[in-house]
């Protein structure tokens, strides 16, 4: 289960490490892949991708440092928020053929958060 969950965790934070490093790419050029980030504030796309790094971030380092670990489970809820933010906002702008990628990393992280919480539960 240990390393299932540690995979979920990486998995998980590559493809918001991914979305990061995109939404700090010129407006222009992740406009062409992403309309939606052509047609909102800049700051508002620069600030989602220092979220998505922030969560790629809580996701492994706490846990692989054993540095604070339960904040691994309060990223893996921030991610879960983050995608149902996202879900919603695509849905409403008629987008709901691209939400499958939010769906698929909101699944990932309801397991981080319930196989880690579930971990540290035991470990009491």
């Amino acid at each position: 289960m240990k390393i299932t969950l540690r995979i979920a965790q990486i998995l998980t934070a590559v493809l918001l490490l991914m979305g990061a490093v995109m939404k700090f790419m010129p407006i222009e050029k992740i406009s062409a892949m992403m309309p939606w980030t052509g047609q909102v504030p800049p700051i508002l796309v620069r600030l989602l991708g220092l979220i998505d790094l922030l969560g790629a971030l809580g996701l492994v380092l706490p846990d692989m440092l054993h540095v604070k670990p339960r904040l691994t489970v309060w990223a893996a809820i921030g991610t879960i928020l983050l995608m149902l933010c996202a879900i919603f906002f695509h849905i409403s702008r008629g987008e709901s053929s691209v939400i499958g990628f939010n769906i698929l990393v909101a699944a990932l992280a309801i397991f981080i958060a319930w196989g880690r919480n579930k971990n540290q539960l035991q470990q009491k």
